[in-house]
């Protein structure tokens, strides 16, 4: 990403500093380059949270940047950032955490990745019958004008895209129209996690939820028949990841479900919600993690992990 410059005198300090301690201890050229960079993205970070001191750092603040990264888009690829990017970081973190220790600073919080991405999972992750309940708030959302009709519906295809298909935040957003077939009830994510692309099946409901977005209510918003994006705003312009961010939020308003309003729910939420359910259904995990596009195994059995533990 471009380098980011830090406004803190003591920020930059730290970070020249740590720079300096893996060189000392013999750290590989390219380590003692790319791992300050890490942690400048950290401090820059919170700078943008008006945390100015070290020592203010809290598990909860570790917990906030992890799913910060989660969402961040990659500016070199266009998609998500890569597991090994998040893992980098948080080794990065690591190191620097072990810096300050070293230097005398007291009660930081652990960094613990593998936790971070557990605790994110359970925040985020809705029910079965919390999800149909965002879905009959979209049904029941009232409209004045056939263009608030058609931003409407296009929650319906929000929540269509990111539960019923599984899709990462940004490969939402890069969906095009032409991205979909019909004839074989196929959509084709071009732009994945680390360029990969892959195919994903839906089903009849979702093929009319989409159709009628395509055919009837998109068309009431587009004005340039040149634009393909599958999401649009009112002036016919692609949405962004922020916007569709607050029309999820704008949903969950809606509803009178505390425990609901209380989570922490994002666009990936939904993508980690649908995972769950599918293996509490009893889909194959392959399946799971060919229907999500990861890489390893391992990162779909987080979710196992945690189905067994609400068994217990």
């Amino acid at each position: 990403m471009k380098k980011l410059h830090l406004q803190s005198t003591s920020y930059n300090y730290l970070e020249n500093a740590f720079k300096e301690w893996l060189d000392i201890l013999g750290f590989a050229e390219r380590t003692v380059y790319t791992l300050p960079n890490a942690v400048r993205e950290f401090l820059h970070y919170l700078e943008q949270k008006s945390i100015k001191q070290i020592n203010q750092i809290t598990h909860q603040v570790i917990k906030e940047y992890y799913t910060y990264l989660i969402s961040r888009a990659s500016e070199r690829q266009g998609g998500a950032l890569s597991s090994n990017y998040i893992n980098h970081h948080f080794w990065a973190l690591e190191k620097f955490f072990e810096f300050l220790h070293h230097k005398g600073t007291q009660n930081l919080p652990e960094i613990n990745l593998k936790r971070l991405k557990k605790e994110t999972l359970e925040r985020e992750i809705l029910t079965i019958e919390e999800i149909k309940e965002l879905y009959e708030i979209v049904e029941n959302q009232q409209t004045n004008t056939r263009k608030q009709e058609a931003l409407n519906y296009q929650d319906k295809v929000l929540l269509t895209i990111y539960y019923g298909c599984g899709l990462r935040r940004t490969e939402g957003i890069n969906i095009s129209v032409d991205d979909i077939n019909f004839d074989t009830r196929v959509l084709h994510v071009k732009k994945g996690k680390n360029s990969k692309q892959r195919l994903i099946p839906f089903n009849k409901t979702t093929a009319k939820t989409l159709q009628d977005w395509v055919y009837e209510y998109r068309t009431i918003l587009v004005k340039d028949k040149a634009e393909h994006k599958l999401f649009i705003n009112r002036y016919g312009k692609p949405l962004t990841g922020g916007t569709l961010g607050v029309r999820l939020r704008n949903i969950i308003d809606q509803s009178d479900n505390i425990k609901l309003k209380e989570k922490t729910i994002t666009l990936h939420s939904l993508r980690h919600s649908i995972a769950t359910h599918l293996l509490a259904n009893g889909m194959d995990i392959q399946k799971v993690q060919r229907f999500l596009g990861h890489s390893s195994l391992e990162t779909t059995q987080i979710y196992t992990h945690l189905l067994e533990e609400q068994k217990e």
